[in-house]
């Protein structure tokens, strides 16, 4: 009887503190309940087969090579090969890790869309760490996950913070505070439910982009820019207060605070800028973009509201998702 693993991890948002983050200022992430899951069951021979097809990756097989313990992907995909290469990386390192290296067929399924800003890459990463490793008879520990996801985002971009795969693997809400050595990380425990719709438009710009963006403007107005970073870093200040009493009110009113600071720096767009408005005017207690703007994604919260907004985002032609904070990190469950 094969044995079938499938491991889940959650997508996130950036509740509070983009891009003044770079800059020394706390910034508060969130584990959403829409997730990516991994479906892993063994195979006889040493042959990696990949299909996801929420991924746009066709179904396609990579075959080991046993004294090196990589794999070797010879068609040429396209832009499918990113994707391909965060799982590919995960067995890999996955493998090497356990001393131990097997065959199989692993299936992809996201309710996220790809290069969003929602953090599919390290969902996926973390998501394959967990069902290859248990496929094989390992139950690594969330500590052990989590390195070996960073590893997988890190060896792949050729830099990473471990902030996305730590939400991935843990789930819940992280208050971060850069420092020198290593960051300030609190979990923060939420005494309410905060329900969000999230509104996609087509990236027009690169987080790389955006950062060189903001920092260029800051040198040619540094003290404007300047102050509004820090002011940036104060909203998230009060931000976390307002989760941490459950004030949902006050929280929808600092993330349009958050969101006038950002288009301040110049990473909003107009169509995300449309959307922000549209969510507010359909009832949303607050709205904002998330992640590093030039499109992408906003976030509503928006209790007893949700459809109204949804509409909203829908007509002004964003891709609306509903959702909300979730404490859930990386699951797995063994089917037999």
């Amino acid at each position: 009887m094969t044995v079938q693993v499938i491991a889940s991890a959650p997508g996130k948002v950036t509740l509070f503190g983009e891009h003044a983050i770079v800059y020394g200022e706390p910034a508060i992430v969130t584990a959403i309940s829409r997730r990516l899951y991994v479906k892993t069951a063994l195979r006889s021979d040493k042959n990696l087969k990949i299909s996801a097809m929420d991924l746009k990756i066709p179904g396609i097989v990579l075959t080991f090579i046993s004294d090196t313990g990589e794999l070797t992907l010879e068609t040429d995909y396209g832009r499918v090969v990113s994707a391909v290469s965060y799982i590919k990386k995960a067995v890999e390192l996955t493998a090497n890790y356990v001393g131990e290296m097997k065959g199989a067929n692993i299936e992809v399924r996201s309710t996220m869309p790809v290069g969003a800003g929602l953090g599919t890459s390290a969902a996926v990463a973390v998501a394959t760490v967990a069902s290859y490793a248990y496929a094989l008879g390992y139950e690594l520990s969330q500590r052990e996950i989590a390195k070996l996801g960073h590893r997988t985002e890190l060896e792949v971009q050729g830099a990473a913070s471990p902030m996305d795969t730590s939400i991935a693997t843990y789930g819940g809400t992280l208050y971060i505070k850069p420092r020198t050595g290593e960051p300030i990380i609190e979990h923060l425990k939420l005494k309410n439910e905060y329900p969000i719709v999230i509104g996609y438009v087509e990236r027009k710009s690169t987080t790389k982009e955006l950062v060189a963006k903001v920092k260029r403007l800051k040198r040619k107005r540094e003290e404007i820019i300047s102050t509004i970073i820090r002011l940036i870093g104060k909203v998230t200040e009060e931000a976390k207060k307002a989760l941490l009493k459950g004030n949902v009110v006050e929280v929808g009113e600092l993330m349009n605070i958050n969101h006038g600071l950002l288009d301040a720096l110049g990473v909003s767009t107009k169509e995300l800028n449309d959307l922000v408005y549209a969510a507010r005017q359909a009832g949303a207690l607050g709205s904002k973009l998330t992640g590093a703007g030039g499109g992408g994604c906003m976030i509503a919260l928006a209790p007893g509201r949700i459809a109204e907004v949804s509409t909203a985002i829908s007509i002004i032609g964003g891709a609306p998702m509903d959702t909300q904070i979730s404490a859930k990190g990386v699951t797995v469950e063994i089917q037999k």
